[in-house]
């Protein structure tokens, strides 16, 4: 561990050369805010979060349970939805979630498998006890930039990796590639499904492909003829796809079953998926399973599923569709964290101790009308982590997400995408909202 430690001076000196790069390779995100679309470089830190072997072992075996239940509980709830008739978790609940997808029901994907790819964020607290901050079932993003921040480091300071017992995390790709391996049934070709290069993760869309050796894919390359889904090249010709690893929001990806006013999407490309002719990774539906309201309740999923104790706990968490818990978030909403499950990316966040007067009366009235809508939480204190801001080190606050990737197995890459906030007051990490990010180093012994 000193020995890590006393690398961060090499690494330190070696940022400008990392920096340069990543601006030639085009490390980007791009945010649509009022309209307009901006594209800047993911701002980068080279001092890494490091990682015990000890903490990696307790934190994989907890992303396994977690995840496992998770693709359970997508299997059952549009299945038989047992969870619901022992009454675990209210129906209504599950039927209101803006995730839920009716047309998905009664379809079991390629293998059974639903979260092929789960972006899983935690927050380590004091004493370091890890939290469960939220589950991403849907079109997880983040695990291109630790790699490419890697390989680029490596680059400019190879000696800071040599000897060093720090797992290598370029197998990301291998694992990717194997589940994609997995869930091809026809032997057909595996392409990378992106909206284009305007979307906010055009760059990892991009790299992915190349590094899994797949076909990044536009939506205007794919069709539909006999239930079977096609990628067309430039030259004409047509090739069977068995395999879309996409990048595309449920309700952009089929005109006739979805959003008809989709520009996006592959027209009939859902009733390919329901014939169980193409393999959709992550598979639709999965919203209703990262609903931040559903997340209160994945705990009772991993005993319920699992028949298990849950390894990794959840952010003390209160529901306002229940009497009890709305009258303790009413009466104590100046000390808890407000989150609107619709939004995501950091937006709908608000702290109760920032909110003015009036602005508290208005958010107690708006949770009373639309208790669904709201989640409160108890404000985890989480760790800060060294930054660097320009020559000087400060504190900012980190939060990580692990990537668990499932095909006929479970995964936990031995790495992961760690975020921070660049202003100091701020709890709110994600790259939209400005933050930064650093790569994560997981100890061998």
């Amino acid at each position: 561990m000193g020995e890590t430690r006393n690398s961060y001076e090499t690494l330190l000196r070696s940022r400008d050369i990392v920096d340069k790069w990543m601006e030639r390779y085009g490390v980007r995100f791009g945010v649509y805010k009022n309209g307009v679309f901006n594209e800047q470089l993911f701002p980068f830190d080279a001092i890494p979060r490091i990682i015990d072997n000890n903490t990696w072992s307790y934190l994989s075996r907890g992303l396994r349970q977690r995840v496992m239940a998770l693709n359970a509980f997508l299997a059952d709830v549009y299945g038989d939805r047992k969870i619901v008739k022992d009454k675990v978790i209210p129906e209504d609940f599950i039927l209101s979630s803006k995730g839920f997808l009716p047309q998905c029901n009664g379809i079991r994907p390629v293998n059974d498998v639903f979260s092929h790819i789960s972006g899983i964020d935690l927050v380590e607290a004091e004493g370091g006890v890890w939290y469960v901050l939220e589950d991403n079932l849907r079109v997880p993003s983040g695990a291109s930039y630790p790699i490419i921040a890697r390989e680029l480091t490596r680059k400019s300071s190879p000696q800071t990796f040599e000897g060093s017992n720090i797992i290598d995390n370029r197998g990301y790709a291998l694992l990717l590639r194997k589940v994609m391996d997995d869930m091809n049934i026809s032997s057909g070709i595996t392409v990378v499904l992106t909206p284009g290069r305007y979307n906010s993760a055009f760059f990892e869309h991009s790299y992915l492909a190349e590094k899994t050796g797949t076909v990044l894919a536009f939506p205007d390359e794919l069709f539909v003829e006999d239930n079977m889904v096609f990628y067309k090249s430039l030259h004409g010709e047509k090739t069977r796809v068995s395999v879309i690893y996409r990048r595309i929001s449920d309700e952009f990806m089929d005109p006739m079953a979805f959003n008809r006013d989709s520009l996006l999407g592959v027209p009939n490309i859902f009733e390919a998926y329901r014939a169980g002719n193409v393999c959709i990774m992550n598979a639709f539906g999965n919203g209703v399973a990262d609903d931040k309201g559903i997340y209160y309740f994945v705990p009772k999923m991993v005993k319920y599923y699992l028949g298990e104790s849950p390894i990794l706990q959840n952010a003390p968490t209160y529901l306002p569709v229940f009497d009890e818990d709305r009258s303790y978030v009413i009466d104590n909403i100046s000390r808890l964290v407000i989150k609107d499950v619709s939004e995501a990316g950091g937006y709908g966040v608000m702290f109760g101790r920032d909110l003015s007067r009036e602005r508290t009366a208005e958010m107690i009235d708006l949770i009373k009308k639309d208790p669904r809508r709201w989640i409160a939480q108890e404000i985890v204190e989480f760790l800060d982590l060294d930054v660097m801001d320009g020559d000087k080190v400060v504190k900012r606050k980190s939060d990580f997400r692990a990537f668990v990737l499932t095909g006929r197995d479970v995964d936990v890459w031995p790495s992961g995408l760690t975020r921070f906030t660049r202003n100091p007051d701020s709890y709110v990490v994600n790259s939209s909202q400005g933050g930064g990010f650093k790569d994560t180093w997981v100890l061998s012994e």
